[in-house]
């Protein structure tokens, strides 16, 4: 083997352990076949270890991320488990403590996937989303002042940095010119209400773009994006925004996709370590039962090598999704609706990666 990456995988909660057993299968197989090894590392962080022990994720185990090549996730989430503290002791953590600055978030529309645009073909579902990833309003500055009574004041600020829209920006903008589809980048904003995190978000774009001639800058406020997304969406090529308008407009364009059965993402720290995950969550009420569609997470192997620099490995997984697709044997992208299991999906995606 003339290469060997080490990953952690973080299987989780619910229908994790399921998508992700389909993930390293296929990782495994292309692997061998490109003549390099990967070696996995298990680690239970999730909803049963926290309702078993009350430990959300050891500041030591951060440390030991930081060690490994890139990172492999399934899904967190546990019915158990109050919403919020494995969500933030868990996934915001990891990307406050990894630095993972950029949610990296490919928007394409597989042959033969079912998309609720209607005349909508795979050429013009072909997008990618950049998610600033450790600022905004997830940073968690804010409180409350008289809480519990009829005079309550919550407040949740935006934290917005020079230093972290710009390096931020400036991946896109990178990306724009790498990807070399339509040379379009699109800012996403408000700058119309939110006078000052868009403002500083719209000069630093201005600003970076003068050293990109060959990229065309584009705007548009987070409101219309939701809108043109549906009606247009050919009209993107690359798009970044904030942390907050991100995660809205990122679970819009997986359904414009065909469904979080199909939707992988990164978490992207260019000179550290990577995290990789579907964008569904855990399915609870699937765990177990073998129906889950593990494209997703399948997709975010591919992702993974394609980060670690393992390109043709990567585009080997996508040419087997899209033939396995083709064939017409995977009925929905729909859990239970599939007409295949789990397993017999990865299987068949396998089957033409031999």
């Amino acid at each position: 083997m003339s290469k060997s990456y080490k990953i952690a995988l973080l299987p989780g909660d619910g229908t994790g352990p399921e998508v992700i057993r389909e993930g390293v299968k296929i990782i495994e197989t292309v692997a061998k076949k490109n003549n390099f090894k990967l070696d996995f590392v298990n680690y239970d962080i999730g909803g049963a270890r926290y309702l078993k022990t009350g430990e959300v994720l050891p500041e030591s185990v951060v440390e030991e991320f930081k060690k490994f090549d890139s990172m492999y996730l399934g899904a967190i989430g546990h019915p158990d488990v109050k919403p919020g503290i494995l969500e933030k002791g868990i996934l915001l953590k990891l990307r406050f403590d990894l630095d993972q600055y950029i949610n990296l978030r490919p928007v394409r529309l597989y042959p033969n996937v079912e998309t609720p645009l209607k005349d909508k073909k795979p050429s013009d579902i072909d997008m990618v989303i950049i998610r600033e990833n450790t600022e905004g309003l997830y940073t968690g500055a804010g409180g409350f002042l008289r809480k519990d009574t009829p005079y309550e004041i919550a407040t949740q600020e935006s934290i917005n940095t020079r230093f972290g829209v710009e390096r931020c920006v400036r991946y896109a903008f990178e990306l724009t010119k790498k990807r070399a589809k339509t040379n379009k980048l699109t800012l996403c904003g408000k700058t119309n209400v939110l006078t000052f995190a868009s403002d500083l978000w719209q000069r630093t774009f201005n600003d970076v773009a003068k050293e990109y001639a060959q990229i065309k800058g584009d705007y548009v406020n987070v409101d219309a994006a939701c809108m043109w997304l549906v009606k247009n969406p050919e009209w993107f090529d690359v798009v970044v925004t904030d942390n907050l308008f991100g995660d809205i407009i990122t679970d819009l364009a997986a359904m414009i996709q065909g469904g979080m059965g199909v939707a992988a993402g990164g978490n992207i720290n260019p000179k550290g370590v990577s995290m990789f995950e579907p964008m569904g969550g855990s399915a609870p009420k699937y765990t177990g039962m073998n129906v889950i569609n593990p494209i997703a997470t399948i997709n975010a192997g591919a992702m993974m090598l394609e980060t670690l620099g393992e390109t043709k490995a990567a585009k080997d997984i996508d040419n087997a999704v899209i033939k396995a697709l083709e064939s017409g044997k995977i009925k929905s992208m729909s859990a239970g609706k599939m007409g295949l299991s789990t397993t017999e999906v990865g299987d068949l995606i396998a089957s033409y990666l031999a």
